[in-house]
């Protein structure tokens, strides 16, 4: 059996305030180690690291399925009913979203539950969710 293993990712920001309270207050992570460049976070177990940087963030995007999706982005496939939580609480808490909670593929192999939105240094955040990790590579008919 493969074990999965946290993954590590950095991302850069142009605010590292903002982007501490942002990360703590709406994605609910703690904080690790940081200095005054950088700050590591734990995103459901996952490291993931804040870079300050001079410059803005790529927004480029490309349609799927009619909506435009950041072509960069990252987060974490939840459990079906973790992704129902962490959806509500962030509605509950008025985020903008890129692309509103829904469901893709509805009845087809890889159905999902997904949902889009940014930080506040323009990074692009996708959370997902299959029934079934069996589902997460399935291919479409």
């Amino acid at each position: 059996m493969n074990t999965l293993r946290p993954f590590h990712l950095a991302f850069p920001v142009t605010n590292l305030v903002d982007t501490r309270k942002w990360y703590t207050e709406i994605l609910g992570c703690e904080v690790g180690r940081e200095s005054e460049d950088w700050i590591d976070f734990n995103l459901f177990g996952h490291q993931i690291v804040a870079h300050l940087v001079d410059n803005s963030v790529d927004n480029s995007s490309n349609i799927v399925d009619g909506k435009k999706i950041p072509s960069f982005h990252f987060g974490v496939i939840l459990e079906w009913y973790e992704w129902q939580n962490f959806s509500e609480m962030l509605i509950d808490k008025n985020i903008e979203f890129i692309v509103e909670p829904h469901i893709r593929f509805k009845g087809k192999p890889g159905e999902q539950a997904t949902m889009f939105f940014e930080d506040p240094s323009g990074n692009n955040l996708e959370f997902k969710a299959f029934h079934s990790d069996n589902l997460i590579f399935a291919k479409s008919l």
